[in-house]
């Protein structure tokens, strides 16, 4: 293993099929917890900026909380956090949902998939059809929030829960060129790291530590947001290590 660090902004280059999906979308907001969402130092700085991206003067956000089962008490937290930044047309977007639910989503400005299990998660919004009309809000301009398992899924690929091996990962989104963990640096990221020299330079990791946040631009170009956050690939016939610093702390 070898390690480098690196400031301020990383440039990735997506494939043509990438760029062409992605030319006209807002950043693709990867959280590892919902810390990010309600803090308030420096003015509130990173929910100001993402509020800045609803150019309506009465957006909408959707919660998708197929990954915990819907839980009540987590909708109210994201329903507050929203509150905080003056969105109150919030809509908890069921694993069953409704004829309003769906239309709801439709034009939604923001989406927020929650955190919980990827795998439970992911298969739900196959079935329900949110995973379709997710990718459709995105290609269309809505922003997109993927908090813990959330982020995960907007990623390239999820895992069964303790068992990440490359034959028990399962495509999902694929909004951002990256397989994506979350609050896993303890274990300094073994399950990346196994994945990505698996994968021998096919695809490359980004872990978010707890606290921490990524934007992945339309250009390309990854933000880290509040804590460095690691990049994991392929090179040379070893994995290595990059840490992305955050503009200002």
């Amino acid at each position: 293993m070898s390690g480098k660090i690196f400031a301020g902004q990383l440039r990735v280059f997506p494939t043509p099929r990438e760029r062409s999906r992605t030319a006209v979308a807002q950043p693709v907001y990867l959280l590892a917890d919902s810390q990010l969402l309600f803090r308030r130092d420096r003015g509130g700085a990173f929910l100001r900026e993402l509020r800045g991206r609803l150019d309506r003067p009465h957006p909408s956000a959707a919660y998708v909380g197929a990954s915990n089962g819907d839980h009540p008490d987590l909708f109210a937290l994201f329903a507050a956090a929203m509150e905080g930044i003056g969105i109150t047309r919030v809509r908890m977007i069921p694993v069953a949902p409704t004829l309003a639910d769906e239309a709801f989503l439709a034009t939604a400005d923001l989406i927020l998939l929650a955190g919980g299990e990827v795998e439970r998660g992911w298969k739900a919004m196959q079935a329900n059809g949110v995973r379709r009309m997710v990718l459709r809000r995105h290609r269309e301009g809505a922003v997109v929030v993927g908090v813990s398992a959330g982020a995960v899924q907007l990623g390239m690929a999820g895992w069964r829960e303790g068992e990440a091996t490359p034959d028990s990962t399962f495509p999902t989104f694929g909004l951002v060129p990256f397989v994506v963990d979350a609050h896993a640096e303890d274990d300094d990221w073994s399950t990346l790291r196994h994945l990505v020299q698996a994968g021998a330079g096919s695809v490359r990791g980004l872990g978010i530590p707890r606290g921490a946040g990524v934007l992945v631009h339309a250009d390309g170009s990854v933000e880290a947001v509040r804590h460095p956050v690691a990049e994991i690939a392929f090179r040379e016939r070893e994995v290595t290590c990059s840490l992305l610093f955050p503009a200002s702390p």
